[in-house]
């Protein structure tokens, strides 16, 4: 962590070498600025500040904030520009089982045309359209990051959508990973724990990624068995076996995705009742093992896809699960080596509620040890953007949300980038190199100079508007009374307001939280 600081504060002399004169600064203080413990909390509940959070702290205070924050009524809510640029996706508003039938067609059609110029032009423009429904679901995370009213949520589901980890860009994956987060991530992101890995479990994304579409009776592939207890649920060294793994793997078999239908499915009488159909999800009877099985010291007797919800049931009722996941909470929002009497509390609310991720980041969120770790937690890329996002253009609408992509790729930490199935690192060793920091000037600079195009339409030529204006009444208000010495001391090198936003947003102050 000194490394990471003493990182962030070389920006003076990256930057600033020749600097004399502040910004002219205008804007008045307010009256009362929250305290510091306030602020430490919200900067932390969300992705950081803006006006429209901090009004409504102010308004409710922090018990009913965080009661408003933990229910489940109108918490998804927009700007309308917002909400209708993400509804212009085609990823958003097209579902996901007409895409598949789409490209199966598409493919089909390419498979079926003579070897040639056309057949290649139209395989790269399948693969075009392919890579602009992932962009465009990267696009969606994004843009629901920085303007979502329900700050608290918007970091939940970034935590679960890195925590059940997929791969875009693998196979059939980009094509329904827009429903992935949409329609399975963000409805339980506040439930119970083991509805949110039933969800993920019947995701065509988690299925295609982690191969349980191809796992049948007789052909076994353990993949998402494994990552289902070591990744998901239980962790490396909980207790479990290769043998409770193998196990898993046949009450998986038959669960993966619906193949095309152009006429109704015909199935074995004996086996109709038990097939299960949601969306592109399928139980296949046909292709599962009903023997019996014993799994985690419990038999679950071959039945169907009861199984299966009888075994997320066991498994996310472990003591090791409510461990498990408490901790990598506390890790994301409070220190990278968690207080273990803070994870114990989480740990005992998840095993009293049955796992209710609400009543759980109560808990946390409650507790005097979130507080006390403020200041610790490095920003990791995605926070980093989006909360610069939000300090600097303060609810002002995008129309071009590509340049965020772009700054992500460039950290490092694309939205359904990771090629393994663990998730992007949630401690500050992943995102602290020279290079790192090095990039995360750059980008600093571009959005407090005004060096983007988030405000013109992609393929417009139009001139990009000016910089932000930091020095708002909201840096005054939760800001300005918290900065450290040295952050002030390079701010008052600054010689324009570019150099200015350019310097908060690379500060210590600002990159942790």
């Amino acid at each position: 962590m000194r490394r990471t600081r003493l990182a962030l504060r070389q920006l003076s002399p990256l930057l600033a070498f020749a600097l004399a004169m502040g910004p002219a600064i205008a804007t008045a203080r307010t009256a009362e600025p929250l305290s510091a413990d306030d602020i430490a909390w919200l900067r932390r509940d969300g992705f950081d500040l803006d006006s429209a959070s901090v009004a409504r702290y102010r308004e409710l205070g922090r018990a009913r904030y965080l009661d408003e924050q933990l229910s489940s009524k109108g918490d998804d809510r927009l700007p309308p520009e917002i909400a209708e640029l993400i509804s212009s996706y085609e990823v958003v508003r097209t579902p996901p089982d007409q895409l598949i039938a789409t490209m199966q067609a598409e493919q089909q059609r390419i498979k079926d045309m003579p070897d040639g110029d056309d057949k290649v032009a139209a395989q790269k423009a399948q693969q075009q359209h392919s890579n602009e429904l992932l962009q465009q679901a990267q696009q969606t995370e994004l843009l629901r990051a920085v303007y979502g009213s329900n700050q608290l949520k918007e970091q939940m589901v970034w935590f679960w959508l890195n925590h059940f980890s997929v791969y875009g860009a693998k196979g059939r994956v980009r094509w329904v990973v827009g429903e992935y987060s949409e329609g399975s991530i963000r409805p339980h992101a506040l439930g119970k724990f083991k509805d949110l890995v039933m969800a993920s479990l019947e995701s065509p994304a988690m299925l295609e990624f982690l191969d349980n579409a191809q796992n049948a009776k007789g052909h076994v592939n353990e993949n998402y068995a494994r990552e289902l207890m070591e990744l998901h649920t239980l962790g490396v060294g909980s207790g479990y076996t290769q043998q409770d793994v193998q196990q898993l793997a046949l009450i998986l078999t038959g669960v993966g995705i619906a193949p095309k239908q152009d006429r109704p499915q015909k199935l074995n009488p004996k086996f109709a009742s038990l097939y299960v159909r949601n969306g592109l999800f399928e139980f296949h009877p046909a292709r599962h093992d009903f023997s019996d099985k014993v799994l985690l010291g419990q038999r679950i007797k071959g039945s169907g896809f009861d199984e299966v919800e009888k075994a997320v049931d066991l498994i996310t009722r472990q003591p090791a699960c409510a461990q498990f996941i408490s901790t990598k909470l506390a890790r994301y929002f409070v220190a990278d080596d968690p207080p273990p009497a803070l994870v114990a509390k989480m740990a005992k609310t998840f095993q009293r509620t049955d796992g209710d991720i609400a009543k759980v980041l109560r808990t946390m969120l409650e507790s005097k040890e979130f507080i006390a770790g403020q200041g610790k937690k490095f920003k990791d890329p995605t926070q980093f953007v989006v909360s610069s996002l939000r300090l600097a253009y303060d609810g002002k609408p995008v129309v071009n949300a590509k340049p965020m992509l772009n700054w992500l790729n460039q950290l490092g930490e694309p939205i359904y980038g990771r090629l393994t199935p663990d998730g992007w690192p949630l401690d500050a060793s992943g995102w602290a190199s020279s290079g790192q920091m090095a990039k995360r000037f750059e980008i600093a600079r571009a959005i407090g100079t005004g060096n983007n195009r988030l405000f013109v339409p992609e393929g417009s030529n139009a001139t990009a508007p000016g910089f932000p204006m930091l020095t708002s009444k909201l840096y005054y208000d939760a800001i300005d009374p918290r900065l450290s010495t040295p952050t002030r001391d390079a701010l008052a090198k600054a010689a324009s307001q570019q150099e200015w936003n350019t310097f908060l947003l690379s500060s210590p102050d600002f990159n942790y939280r």
